[in-house]
């Protein structure tokens, strides 16, 4: 029996065709500023984002923490929802990378208002932490993949210019949301501040994410790269990887959404099945009836070939990408209906 990965659209695996591509990298040394395909890849990244630069480092925490340590000082504060990857996933690394406290917003699966983000920013008062960011996630990790409408992004980017903060995006799987809205990569790089885009997710690279931002910017990032001990050498071979993706992946996102929506579907006629959050690109996150608890119907799971992720004590996670074949959906969903 295959196993089906669904744990993490991490999971991937590279395709020949990636694997050609990074066999062929040509390559030098990224900390001497000299690997060919680490440099095309951040300009192409920056390029398609309207960007001034970009910094490749080996995983989207480290892109997030420099992110933060540029925009801020340490005893300032971030304002993010209280789902976040920055604060839920990244181990406490505002607090010990930039000596920041957090203010933590409960938004809808994941999404923030700019009416949320205005009543959260401190007063000009000692007493009190300098609010000086704001960081948003597009898509959702625990919002079920869920996708910011841009007229909000474009509300809060409002707020943030009229108190003079800092507007950073964990675009993890902003890949997703690209192909899934009508908004465009140069919208968001007309938005943001500094960018954090994932390779290694959806986009099926082994390693790696690019923060994107204005030359001054990356100038800073770069060092604290060096400080977070994120310089790599011969990294032309990972980058290759992304510049493969960026053009040959992107596009087939469509289907792992479509993969996901097909299996809730299923999912939602299950009798151990509760509650599914609106399912808009590749996840999917749904409650677990009956006796059982999430971790132990993941075991269940597991005994019939579906590898999957108890993010709660009632919540379970799905994640499509690229190496969940049309074929091993229909597989799952005949795993699913015998359970």
């Amino acid at each position: 029996m295959i196993a089906i990965e669904l744990r993490s659209d991490t999971f991937t695996k590279p395709s020949l065709g990636m694997l050609e591509a990074m066999h062929a990298a040509q390559v030098g040394d990224d900390v001497f500023g000299e690997d060919p395909c680490v440099n095309a890849l951040e300009e192409m990244t920056a390029a398609m984002f309207g960007k001034a630069g970009g910094l490749f480092c080996p995983s989207g925490t480290m892109t997030n923490q420099i992110g933060i340590k540029c925009h801020t000082q340490p005893g300032d504060e971030v304002i993010c929802d209280e789902m976040s990857h920055i604060y839920q996933y990244e181990g406490g690394g505002i607090a010990f990378n930039s000596g920041c406290s957090v203010k933590l917003l409960h938004g809808n699966h994941g999404r923030l208002l700019a009416t949320q983000v205005l009543a959260a920013i401190n007063s000009d008062d000692v007493h009190k932490s300098k609010s000086s960011l704001v960081s948003l996630e597009n898509t959702t990790n625990r919002g079920g993949g869920a996708c910011y409408d841009f007229s909000e992004i474009e509300a809060i980017k409002a707020v943030c210019l009229s108190h003079n903060l800092a507007l950073h995006l964990d675009g993890a799987r902003l890949w997703n949301a690209l192909v899934a809205r009508p908004d465009s990569a140069l919208d968001y790089g007309n938005t943001f501040d500094s960018l954090s885009l994932c390779f290694s997710k959806g986009l099926g690279t082994p390693v790696g994410s690019v923060l994107v931002g204005d030359a001054a910017f990356i100038k800073k990032a770069r060092r604290i790269r060096k400080l977070f001990g994120g310089g790599m050498r011969q990294a032309g071979y990972l980058a290759a990887a992304g510049i493969y993706a960026l053009e040959q992946n992107i596009s087939r996102l469509t289907e792992d959404h479509l993969h996901a929506k097909t299996v809730a579907k299923e999912l939602a006629l299950q009798p151990w099945v509760g509650t599914i959050l609106p399912v808009e690109t590749n996840i999917v996150i749904f409650t677990v009836l009956g006796k059982y608890t999430a971790a132990e119907m993941c075991r269940i799971l597991k005994g019939k070939g579906i590898n999957c992720l108890a993010i709660s004590s009632t919540q379970i996670r799905f994640v499509f990408h690229l190496d969940v074949t049309p074929m091993l959906v229909d597989q799952l969903i005949e795993r699913i209906k015998s359970n």
